[in-house]
């Protein structure tokens, strides 16, 4: 399963590619929303990992691009995010994410659960 993680602090992707590699995902990363956008039509991984606040283009602009495209809109996505106020977690559910979860109440283990979940949803 080919993950895209979009997140620009550097410690947390890293630590993040590292434990889904471990786990045997293909990783793949961005680190603004723009290098997103491209590596998404690019690349098509099957789910991706979406910080909100990020450099050039932010999460939602992210979501919002890719929800135009019927191919990629399908592609399951889930929003790490410091971001934890209701408007923004409704916002991103309207945009189709499948799930958000907000990276002070985390840990690695659940993120890599979540994926799991998707790749068992998919298959």
């Amino acid at each position: 399963m080919k993950i895209l993680i979009v997140e620009d602090e550097f410690f947390l992707r890293t630590i993040l590619a590292k434990k889904l590699q471990a786990e045997g995902f293909e990783v793949e990363t961005a680190v603004d929303g723009e290098e997103a956008v491209n590596k998404i039509v690019e690349i098509k991984p099957d789910a991706i990992l979406l910080d909100l606040i990020l450099p050039k283009k932010n999460g939602f602009e992210v979501l919002e691009e890719i929800k135009k495209d019927p191919y990629l809109s399908q592609i399951p996505v889930i929003v790490v995010s410091n971001l934890g106020q209701d408007i923004d977690i409704e916002r991103a559910k309207s945009l189709g994410v499948r799930d958000y979860l907000i990276k002070a109440h985390t840990s690695l283990d659940l993120v890599t659960k979540k994926l799991k979940e998707l790749n068992q949803v998919k298959t």
